[in-house]
């Protein structure tokens, strides 16, 4: 591929990657090659805005992430953001810094990851920016979405009385990225990483479906996706909303896989559901009248629910109850860019 400027890479890795006709539907007017893209929206209607950045060497590595899931990673992460409030993701804006390690070729598979989640959810790409960077790569997206006026699911509706639930077992995406750390470096384990744990590594699944489900039939009281581990989420909710949060440890979901290879690798898999990021599943509270209508339906539509708790009156905290009934205390603990401030 013959070099190109920061115009014709961008055509290179954008134009034709979506019809004109799935942008008309969408609601974009202008879209890529202008100073702004152009959308419009109907009457009835808030939006959602959300940004995530992914960083080379903070938030991936080489030996975990080919370039193709990177990209369906960093617009994945703001898919789940949208799906957290119960709207509709709908238009995103890609911005790259580029190092000189990272050639065409390889950019354009960061890009088909990104166009491949974007197909996937219906979403719209239609701007962003493109720069050059000294070493490692920088990718960031924005990402658009709407929700009934009035209607988005926030963290801080949670009341003394309701059960909390997630949405899907949590911790796989930790283990996936601790096996091949693992397997990577001078800790090599003749086990191999169960390939559910990879797959939930690399190409994590926003719960959209869920979170519009939780909107529509009005049962989603708080929500929050789990991006930096259980227990994070867990807390942000609770000092959001002024309760405290009791999780039942045997209530929680394990896999199969995660049990395995935590029991290989003589690890607690415990540490990896409460603490492990990136899952993308919903961790939220609902009043108990509509418990059994919730189980029911997301029976229904394939989705899971598991109910991990119940919220309490005191103190803004979270807290864990053993299999022996005793009461532990969960710390404020998961992903966190700045751990000591």
């Amino acid at each position: 591929m013959p070099p190109l400027d920061e115009f014709g890479r961008i055509r290179a890795w954008t134009e034709g990657r979506q019809s004109q006709e799935f942008f008309d539907r969408a609601g974009v007017t202008l879209g890529i090659g202008d100073d702004a893209a152009v959308v419009t929206d109907s009457p009835g209607q808030e939006w959602l805005l959300a940004m995530d950045t992914m960083v080379e060497e903070v938030h991936f590595r080489n030996e975990t992430m080919g370039a193709e899931d990177i990209g369906y990673k960093a617009l994945a992460a703001n898919v789940s953001d949208i799906a957290a409030m119960g709207g509709f993701p709908k238009f995103a804006l890609v911005s790259v810094c580029v190092p000189p390690s990272w050639d065409a070729a390889r950019m354009k598979r960061l890009y088909d990851g990104i166009y491949a989640c974007a197909e996937r959810y219906g979403v719209a790409v239609i701007g962003g920016d493109t720069t050059s960077a000294p070493t490692h790569l920088v990718v960031a997206v924005t990402l658009i979405g709407t929700v009934e006026a009035g209607r988005a699911i926030r963290r801080d509706g949670a009341k003394a009385g309701q059960f909390v639930f997630l949405t899907g077992p949590t911790g796989l995406s930790a283990g996936g990225l601790h096996g091949m750390l693992r397997n990577g470096h001078s800790e090599k384990s003749s086990l191999p990483t169960p390939s559910r744990l990879i797959q939930a590594h690399q190409r994590p699944i926003p719960s959209v479906k869920a979170g519009r489900l939780l909107l529509e039939q009005g049962w989603g009281a708080s929500l929050n996706d789990v991006s930096d581990g259980v227990a994070s989420e867990a807390w942000e909710i609770a000092e959001a909303s002024g309760v405290r949060l009791r999780l039942k440890e045997t209530q929680l979901p394990l896999s199969g896989e995660l049990a395995a290879y935590s029991r290989d690798n003589g690890l607690d898999p415990l540490d990896f559901v409460l603490y492990g990021g990136e899952d993308y599943v919903l961790l939220g509270t609902a009043d108990r009248e509509y418990e059994q209508a919730m189980k029911e339906r997301f029976r229904s539509e394939g989705i899971p629910l598991f109910i991990i708790g119940e919220v309490e009156e005191g103190l803004p905290g979270v807290f864990a109850e053993t299999a022996a009934g005793a009461t532990k205390p969960v710390s404020k603990r998961g992903y966190n860019h700045f751990p000591k401030g």
